[in-house]
């Protein structure tokens, strides 16, 4: 590796919108993000039956299968 042309890895905060706060290691001195581990829905099991069922029922309705054939 060359000398003197890669940038100082240093301990960064990050806060996300929810406020919560960690450290990791970065070149920059802050780093701000909307959504982490504490509240983004795959992690939270918080997800919504919406987004769950949501293609599910659009294939049924586009096919024509229903709930009642069964």
């Amino acid at each position: 590796m060359k000398k003197n042309i890669h940038p100082e890895i240093k301990e960064t905060n990050v806060t996300c919108a929810c406020g919560k706060k960690f450290k990791v290691k970065s070149i920059k001195d802050e780093i701000q993000v909307e959504v982490c581990s504490k509240c983004h829905p795959f992690f939270t099991g918080k997800q919504g039956r919406v987004s769950k069922t949501g293609k599910v029922d659009k294939f049924n309705k586009k096919y024509g299968f229903s709930e009642e054939e069964e």
